[in-house]
C-alpha cells in the first residue's frame, strides 16, 4: 500500500503512528523546526471520527477497504464491546504478529516476510499477511528462512522488543504460540476505536 510522506500525515493525524516518526531522532527533528506531533484537532465531530479512524487504518498500514471491513464484520457481530472485536482482528493478522515479535523492523517489513513465505503457523507455511491467528496457534520463521540476510539481525533486535503479554516468545528457537486474545487498552494506543464505529454507523 503507498501511504505518502509519512512524517506530513504523523503530524496532521496529531500521533507518531509510523515507527520512523517514533524515533527520539525525530522528536529532536520537530523540537529544532519547533514543531508539534499533531495539529489542532478537527472540530467537527465528523473530523475527528474521519481523525481516529485514518489513525487507525495508518497504524496497521491498511487500505479503506480492508479497515472497513474489519469495522463492518465486527460491528455486525453485535457483542456488547464491540471495539474490542476490532481490536482483536487487526492485532490477529499475521503480519501485526510478526511484528510484534520483533521478527520484522516495521509492518511493511513484516508483510513482506510473510508475503515472501518466511512464516510457517502451526507448521505450514501461510503466505497471507491478513491471515487471522487463533487461539494456540504456533507461529515461527521457517527453519530455512533463518539463515537469510532478512533475519541477519534478529537476535540484536528481539533483545530490545517488548512482546505483548498475550504472545509467548522462545527467543532461541524464533517460534512464538498464541496464548490469550489481545485487549485492547485505550491508554495504550493512539487512537479511538469507539469514535471510529460511530464514523462507520452514520
Amino acid at each position: 500500500m503507498i501511504i505518502g510522506p509519512k512524517y506530513k500525515i504523523a503530524r496532521r493525524l496529531g500521533a507518531p503512528i509510523f515507527e520512523k516518526t517514533q524515533t527520539q531522532k525525530y522528536a529532536f527533528h520537530l523540537e529544532r523546526k519547533g514543531k508539534k506531533i499533531g495539529f489542532s484537532r478537527p472540530k467537527s465531530e465528523f473530523g475527528i471520527q474521519m481523525n481516529e479512524k485514518q489513525k487507525a487504518r495508518f497504524t496497521y498500514g491498511l487500505t479503506e477497504r480492508q479497515f472497513s471491513n474489519y469495522v463492518k464484520e465486527a460491528i455486525s457481530k453485535k457483542r456488547p464491546n464491540t471495539s474490542e472485536v476490532i481490536f482483536q482482528f487487526l492485532e490477529r493478522r499475521l503480519d501485526n504478529i510478526v511484528y510484534r515479535l520483533g521478527f520484522a523492523a516495521t509492518r511493511s517489513g513484516s508483510r513482506q516476510i510473510v508475503s515472501h513465505g518466511h512464516i510457517n503457523v502451526n507448521d505450514k507455511r501461510v503466505n497471507r499477511p491478513s491471515f487471522r491467528v487463533s487461539l494456540g496457534d504456533k507461529i515461527a520463521i521457517r527453519p530455512g528462512s533463518l539463515s537469510k540476510v532478512l533475519f541477519a539481525k534478529i537476535d540484536e533486535r528481539l533483545k530490545n522488543i517488548n512482546i505483548p503479554a498475550w504472545i509467548k516468545l522462545d527467543q532461541t528457537k524464533k517460534t512464538s504460540e498464541i496464548q490469550n486474545m489481545p485487549v485492547f487498552e485505550p491508554k495504550e494506543n493512539t487512537f479511538d476505536l469507539n469514535a471510529v464505529i460511530e464514523f462507520y454507523s452514520r
